[in-house]
């Protein structure tokens, strides 16, 4: 499980172009956030994704309970402070019988096997520039089905 977010400005990455011919990109103007929390299924290798407005316990938490209406499951988490709150402690503690949460050591997100976010930016919004938030959330969403 992890968590990632989505800006309206452009992700920039690096291109091709003609000598002497910068690519130009413009801007939106002001910076738009949406944050994506995302599990892996091992067993079916597919990723379960939901968008919100904000990163909190309260969105981590609605994610928690939208994964765990399918199955009963073991999540492997980071050490996020979102993860550690104390709502989402009472949340686990409610969940227990259908969720095992699993930390990974301190400073170890490397070892997260979900980290899928730089190449799902790159392949949705990648040197594009989208009329509106909305727009770049649904470039990832067809990416990701």
């Amino acid at each position: 499980m992890d968590e990632s977010t989505l800006g309206w400005l452009p992700v920039l990455v690096a291109c091709w172009m003609k000598r002497g011919h910068q690519k130009r990109i413009p801007t939106p103007g002001q910076q738009q956030w949406r944050h994506l929390f995302g599990a892996d299924n091992w067993v079916t290798d597919e990723v379960i994704c939901q968008v919100a407005n904000k990163r909190n316990s309260e969105t981590f938490i609605a994610f928690l309970e939208h994964l765990v209406q399918q199955h009963s499951l073991v999540l492997v988490l980071d050490n996020g402070s979102i993860h550690h709150s104390l709502a989402s402690q009472a949340a686990f503690a409610v969940l227990e019988d259908r969720l095992l949460p699993l930390f990974l050591p301190r400073y170890c997100s490397q070892l997260n096997q979900l980290r899928v976010w730089k190449y799902l930016k790159a392949a949705a919004c990648a040197n594009k520039l989208f009329a509106y938030m909305d727009a770049v959330v649904a470039s990832v969403e067809k990416i990701l089905h």
